[in-house]
């Protein structure tokens, strides 16, 4: 799962501003002068709408190296929010008003996405989501201490910056306790049972010492070339803040929480207890699947997925001596050799796995990331609600690698068995490869290079998992069980979602389906329910997005035949950035249409 943050954009950063290329046209040849005066006109407007999204996501600008807004956090006041909303409403006038006819295709594309994007922005507006910003798994509380895992702490300003962006954090929490208040007059709510667990992890910060806090990481290590005097004045200036701004405002949100909002959380665990409930339902389906299958196609989907990849799960069980699914899971959560000794072992598995997959990139990708890859563990403040592994960024610069971070909570009640799978998944050929590539293509606008659309990213991810079979890997029978065992849980996905948002399961009807159908283990299965209560739609992205590629894949490998070439097709998945999965398809069918021609013409 790739990690989002405190700054979530339509559009992220991939370096410090966008400068048009000098040759915006490489075909100038072929393209009049009325047209290049358009296309220019579209790149400028482009840089604008990015310098927009820079400034007024400052967390995001400076995790994407971008250290120019390091002081600032980000205005969630309702006032910023309407001119937000009305500077995008002037963005999609201009680029709406702009004639895209003559355009070179990726300039074409270009329009298409940005007026695509800013449409289906402002088409959710009317959901007033800001009115619900915090649940267990994003808000306020766990992204700041989140950010400062990724910020740059290199120069003596950094640390002022930082410390000037402490002081922001009670009025960035009173912003949010408003909207949250405003939320509650509107009947816009999240589940109570989730509400529980944000007052845990704010009081789990809120009671540490300043030095202990997450927000003191920075002051771990200093860089050697700063002087002791600096050391010294900056580690008390950032103690202070956190003691006099930040442990107070944790108090404060906890207390809020537990005695104002928590109580006042709806009892209903679907959007369709919402306002407008059927309706924002399918908003969260089209913005996160980039479709408009609706809940009950997804739903059957599913189920054919589930009952598909379980009859592959059970001739692997039989090989080993089982005769069905059931005694076979009993087996493994009570097999020793399957459960994790320590929290280093996971960390050194994934490490061993991402190692052996980078030596064997270059037979299924002609294209490589240059950027590095790190393992983490996942910060203890979330680890009990967060998932099992989630991806962050790095840099385009390098300057920073991506990382993966790895749950290692409550590690002996863990299977070992998914380890390899999700080490391809969040790391290569999975989220690393796939959006570092992204920020490394050349001549993409920033809102190109950084597309964020989920099906695609996380159907990418999950497609991924099975190219370590395809060249030899999942030697292992448990570790080849296990990636079918990440399969079925992203199958199980589809239906579960759609049953809890538009069937109206019950949570225990969600948990005892996860039970019957899967191996995980009850704090996984637990912590996974609550996560697709509180993100609608974002876990149907997986099965989707991978179940396109496949398909595509499969089209080009007919059409081609015996010139259909795995690195060529990966590499014009990759080769364009994240995209709608219709967009997808259509540049993947011309590039199966055009090389059959071409292969035709040279018989």
């Amino acid at each position: 799962m790739k990690r989002l943050g405190l700054a979530v954009v339509l559009a992220l950063s991939t370096s410090l501003t966008w400068v048009q290329p000098s040759r915006a046209l490489p075909e100038t040849t072929t393209v009049s002068p009325a047209v290049q005066e358009r296309v220019q006109k579209l790149n400028s407007l482009l840089a604008e709408q990015w310098e927009h999204t820079l400034r007024t996501s400052p967390e995001f600008a400076s995790i994407l190296g971008d250290k120019r807004y390091n002081d600032q956090l980000s205005d969630f006041s309702q006032a910023m929010i309407e001119r937000d909303i009305q500077q995008d409403r002037v963005f999609l006038t201009q680029f709406e008003a702009l004639d895209p006819t003559g355009f070179p295709a990726q300039d074409r594309l270009n329009h298409s996405l940005m007026v695509r994007n800013l449409r289906q922005k402002l088409a959710g507006v009317k959901f007033k989501e800001w009115e619900m910003p915090v649940n267990q798994f994003i808000g306020v509380h766990i992204d700041l201490p989140q950010l400062v895992t990724t910020l740059s702490f290199t120069t003596v300003k950094d640390y002022e910056d930082y410390h000037a962006r402490l002081k922001q954090v009670p009025r960035l929490f009173n912003e949010t306790m408003i909207q949250m208040r405003q939320g509650m007059k509107d009947g816009l709510m999240p589940p109570q049972i989730l509400l529980v667990q944000v007052a845990e992890q704010a009081a789990n910060i809120a009671q540490q010492q300043p030095d202990a806090s997450p927000f003191a990481q920075p002051l771990t290590k200093f860089p050697k070339e700063f002087s002791p005097a600096d050391q010294q004045r900056l580690r008390t200036a950032i103690l202070t803040a956190i003691q006099e701004q930040v442990l107070p405002t944790y108090r404060q949100f906890t207390e809020f929480v537990r005695q104002e909002y928590a109580p006042r959380g709806r009892t209903e665990i679907g959007t369709y207890a919402l306002p407008q409930g059927n309706e924002r339902y399918a908003y969260a389906i089209l913005e996160l699947t980039t479709t408009q299958m609706p809940p009950a196609a997804i739903h059957e989907l599913g189920l054919k997925e589930v009952a598909r990849i379980e009859t592959e799960k059970l001739v692997i069980a039989k090989k080993l001596g089982y005769s069905d699914l059931k005694s076979f899971s009993l087996a493994l959560k009570q097999n020793p050799d399957l459960h994790p000794k320590s929290r280093q072992q996971i960390l050194d598995e994934y490490r061993r796995f991402t190692d052996q997959m980078w030596a064997k990139l270059p037979q299924l990708f002609g294209r490589l990331p240059k950027a590095k890859l790190a393992i983490f563990p996942v910060e203890p403040f979330r680890e009990k609600q967060a998932s099992g592994a989630q991806y962050s960024q790095g840099t385009p610069d390098g300057s920073r690698p991506g990382h993966v971070f790895v749950n290692t909570y409550d590690y002996t009640n863990q299977l070992t068995i998914t380890n390899e799978s999700t080490a391809y998944h969040e790391g290569v050929p999975g989220h690393h490869m796939q959006i570092s590539i992204a920020q490394e293509l050349p001549g993409l606008p920033p809102f190109r290079q950084q597309a964020d659309y989920t099906a695609y990213i996380e159907g990418w991810a999950l497609y991924s998992e099975a190219l370590g079979k395809e060249i030899g890997f999942y030697q292992n029978p448990y570790s080849d069980y296990g990636r079918l065992e990440d399969e079925v849980w992203r199958a199980i996905r589809l239906v579960v979602d759609t049953g809890i948002h538009d069937k109206k399961w019950t949570r225990e009807q969600v948990v005892q389906y996860m039970r019957d159908h899967s191996s995980e283990g009850e704090a996984q299965i637990q912590s996974e329910t609550d996560r697709y209560i509180a993100w609608p739609a974002q876990a149907l992205a997986y099965k989707l997005g991978q179940l396109t590629i496949q398909r595509l894949r499969t089209q080009a490998r007919q059409e081609l035949g015996d010139k259909f070439d795995i690195r060529a097709f990966h590499d014009e998945v990759l080769g364009a950035g994240a995209l709608p999965l219709d967009v997808l398809e259509a540049r993947l069918q011309a590039w199966t249409a055009g090389l059959k021609t071409r292969t035709q013409a040279t018989k």
